[in-house]
């Protein structure tokens, strides 16, 4: 019996949609399924009902992990699109030495965050890094202390995830602004519209799909920055630089609790639902402007 090529595509790919479904999907309704049972060192079948998510939210470090994903996701995703769409324009704008300047900004996107995170932990130290060298110039009373503040070491965390991701975001806008048609350039010269207000009202504009990629990729480091507080911080002064991928591993692996760890991994997942959620909303309302 000869099988038709469609019907043979279709089975081809039916080992990869089992693998998804059982891999991702079964994993994540196990995931949520234990986060209502009394689960420690190993699963167990009997069920609490909501009390693993009271004992979550109960505990500060969470609620300092959770807030830290907002406060670290937003900053680092405004500065990273900030920085990356001046850097873009001034790219755009036929700067000197543009082949330089992509490949210097780009080249930290080729590192991961476990190594980000060792070499600004390296350059923030007090005793090796900048706050060293400045003090070897002469400036005896300079202090830059913040890997060991409570209060700012959360912003070491910005700064050295801008200084990774910074650079794809301005090879991506850069390639948006690429793509702008001439013709509106030279329109908005002969109407006699500075480049400022061209690239306010007309142009970036026009960069909205670009700016709404920019946002995923970017959301989703949010999400996977567990390497880089490990390798910089290690949740620490303390727990105030926690974030809820960390929660999670040590609750799972060094604390044994599997079921207070599948409630924060759940509240996780709700959380990136929700954004993308919205994000798909203002998506599809900003398409129809």
């Amino acid at each position: 019996m000869r099988i038709r090529p469609q019907t043979l595509a279709r089975l081809v790919l039916v080992p990869t949609i089992l693998l998804t479904v059982i891999g991702v999907y079964g994993s994540i309704l196990w995931t949520v399924n234990i986060s209502f049972t009394s689960s420690g060192f190993l699963p167990t079948g009997k069920y609490v009902g909501l009390d693993r998510y009271y004992e979550l939210w109960g505990q500060a470090r969470w609620r300092v992990a959770y807030t830290n994903l907002f406060v670290f996701g937003g900053l680092y995703i405004f500065f990273c699109i900030g920085a990356g769409l001046l850097l873009a324009i001034a790219l755009d704008q036929g700067v000197r030495g543009r082949s330089f300047f992509q490949t210097i900004f780009l080249y930290p996107i080729a590192l991961s965050f476990i190594v980000t995170g060792l070499a600004w932990r390296w350059i923030l130290n007090p005793t090796t890094g900048l706050e060293a060298y400045v003090r070897g110039l002469g400036y005896e009373g300079f202090s830059f202390g913040w890997l060991s503040d409570p209060d700012m070491a959360i912003f070491t965390l910005v700064i050295a995830g801008v200084w990774h991701s910074a650079g794809l975001m301005m090879v991506i806008i850069f390639a948006g602004l690429q793509s702008i048609d001439g013709e509106i350039w030279r329109a908005g010269r002969v109407d006699g519209i500075s480049r400022f207000h061209m690239y306010r009202g007309v142009v970036l504009p026009m960069l909205f799909p670009v700016f709404v990629t920019c946002l995923v990729l970017l959301a989703m480091n949010v999400v996977r920055s567990y390497d880089l507080v490990v390798a910089m911080t290690g949740g620490g002064p303390g727990y105030s630089t926690d974030v809820p991928a960390k929660y999670i591993v040590d609750h799972l692996f060094d604390r044994a609790n599997i079921g207070r760890a599948s409630a924060g991994a759940t509240m996780l997942l709700l959380t990136v639902m929700a954004i993308i959620a919205l994000s798909t909303y203002l998506g599809r309302k900003e398409t129809r402007r």
